[in-house]
């Protein structure tokens, strides 16, 4: 019997740091790639959206949904806004990795919020910033801001202020980034 292949997975996470922005990550080559995206994503092929590369993550940190310490890098509440998995559309023997080495990489993203197909093109001369773009298909919706309809973890229902204020009344405990 031959083992199923594991669907590589995504996933955004809203974060409130020294800045609201959203973290978007594709799982990699063992690890999660990641971009900052500091308008968060969109579902509007028409907007495209900065994503700044940022360092990769453990994948262990996928799930990660509370309150990052004052003082700590990135202190403040994180929240899981989408998750699910995704499919690089690669060609010949490309994989991934050597498609963002390119400077792009087409996907199709199977999530709560968001789906369908996506792009993250490197800007030229720029050392870290990519554009990620909603492409044009049956998942596409022209003028909807899916970040301001959509405040709520997909895991819990929890809110920013709802994590702020668990936090702050000892009920949910601040991580502590190493």
């Amino acid at each position: 019997m031959s083992k199923a292949k594991k669907k590589p997975i995504f996933n955004v996470q809203k974060h409130s740091a020294s800045r609201l922005h959203y973290d978007f990550r594709l799982e990699i080559s063992g690890v999660l790639k990641s971009w900052a995206i500091p308008k968060g994503p969109s579902i509007d092929p028409a907007v495209k959206r900065l994503a700044v590369q940022v360092d990769d993550h453990d994948l262990d940190y996928a799930d990660f949904e509370g309150v990052i310490g004052e003082g700590q890098y990135g202190g403040g509440p994180v929240l899981v806004w989408d998750t699910g998995w995704f499919e690089p559309i690669l060609e010949d023997a490309a994989t991934a990795n050597s498609l963002l080495k390119k400077g792009i990489l087409d996907f199709i993203l199977h999530g709560h919020r968001l789906k369908g197909r996506f792009s993250l093109v490197k800007i030229k001369g720029k050392h870290r910033d990519w554009l990620l773009i909603k492409r044009h298909d049956l998942e596409a919706q022209r003028g909807v801001n899916i970040t301001a309809e959509s405040q709520a973890s997909v895991l819990t229902g929890r809110t920013l202020d709802d994590l702020r204020k668990l936090a702050e009344s000892g009920m949910l405990p601040h991580h502590r980034c190493s």
